[in-house]
């Protein structure tokens, strides 16, 4: 049986899919040879800079900082085990310094008119929301190619992404990286929360499902961890940036709903240009009034929000869409997290279909 080497989303962008050698791509025009050997090289190089953190804690060259947060990480990966209830393996039992700002690129596209992102399927893994790629310069490549088809394009940094586990040998574990190892304790935690969770459930062809679970896990989680181990420096700086976070979700929420009304609606597609036009001229002003009146002239969304468009919609809605389902899931369950992956997993296996009706109906509960 011929080695697979699969890779799924990472919080903060929907990661990397379809490594896999000798697998086929199924999706028109995907079927290069190329992106197969820059996602394979790729991260074959990803694990052989990747060190045990022990060997880092005792190296002297190692910076303090860093070992500060090295062994935050590891107490951090102790707690998803014994409180998440998460994989107990050597994932993020290893860190590599790529020298770079992220751990992949990945580029998502939609029509003008049409918050549905296009989709790249694969071998094993399903169909998928992005592509993903190792090299900047080849990620803007490719979403040239896309743009030059008409479709309205994003390019992002991913800090992290997930192999689901399933690579053999604990040197193709998912490593710690300098793309993320320096975030605020609340951010560290939630994402190596949430990269685990696709280790416990994956849904072929739905990266909204498992972008949602993730992310719902990293929620549950990361609020515990705080309230248990974190400082009280920890908390409110955790509470500041995530109050901004939810101002920033709430705004996008608010206009991806206004434009997906527009784009469903019997207008000419001349008037839709204009009306969106004059949408995204409102998002923008909302948003400067939102930086001065509560968040102090705090700019971090200034990128994403002068990139907008119907891509960069159709990402944020595949990683919160459903998280409210899965919240009220943990809830039927107990809160406790043995039964609610069991549960999770048996949507998992379920048609598409049955598996978002399954997830409504929780809506009324």
């Amino acid at each position: 049986m011929k080695r697979r080497l699969l890779l799924m989303a990472g919080v903060g962008g929907l990661g990397i899919a379809a490594l896999a050698a000798a697998t086929l791509c199924l999706s028109t025009g995907c079927s290069s040879v190329g992106y197969y050997a820059q996602s394979v090289g790729g991260h074959l190089s990803l694990l052989h800079a990747a060190k045990p953190v022990p060997e880092w804690l005792a190296d002297a060259q190692t910076d303090p900082a860093l070992k500060e947060k090295l062994a935050l990480s590891q107490r951090i990966r102790d707690y998803a085990v014994s409180e998440l209830k998460l994989p107990d393996n050597a994932s993020y039992r290893r860190y590599a310094d790529l020298q770079r700002s992220a751990a992949v690129w990945n580029v998502v596209a939609a029509p003008e008119l049409s918050l549905g992102l296009l989709n790249s399927c694969f071998a094993v893994v399903g169909c998928v929301s992005y592509r993903g790629f190792f090299a900047r310069d080849e990620a803007d490549a490719f979403a040239k190619e896309w743009r030059d088809q008409g479709f309205e394009v994003t390019v992002y940094g991913v800090p992290a992404y997930s192999t689901l586990g399933r690579l053999p040998g604990d040197w193709m574990a998912d490593p710690l990286l300098n793309t993320f190892i320096t975030y605020p304790e609340g951010e560290l935690a939630r994402l190596i929360f949430h990269e685990l969770s696709h280790q416990v459930a994956y849904a072929n062809d739905d990266t909204m499902f498992n972008e949602s679970f993730a992310t719902a896990v990293e929620r549950i989680g990361g609020a515990r961890w705080l309230a248990a181990h974190g400082s009280a420096q920890a908390r409110a700086e955790y509470e500041r940036f995530d109050g901004r976070r939810q101002d920033f979700r709430a705004l996008t929420h608010k206009y991806r709903q206004l434009l997906a009304t527009l784009y469903a609606s019997k207008l000419p597609d001349a008037d839709k240009r204009t009306e969106k036009a004059a949408l995204m001229a409102r998002l923008r002003a909302e948003y400067e009034d939102l930086k001065t009146q509560r968040w102090g002239g705090f700019s971090g969304y200034d990128g994403w929000i002068a990139r907008a468009n119907n891509a960069s919609f159709g990402v944020l809605a595949a990683y919160n869409e459903l998280v409210p389902q899965f919240e009220r899931l943990f809830e039927r369950e107990g809160r406790e997290f043995e039964r609610f992956y069991t549960e999770v997993q048996r949507l998992a296996a379920l048609p598409k279909d049955q598996r978002r009706a399954a997830l409504n109906n929780l809506q009324g509960e």
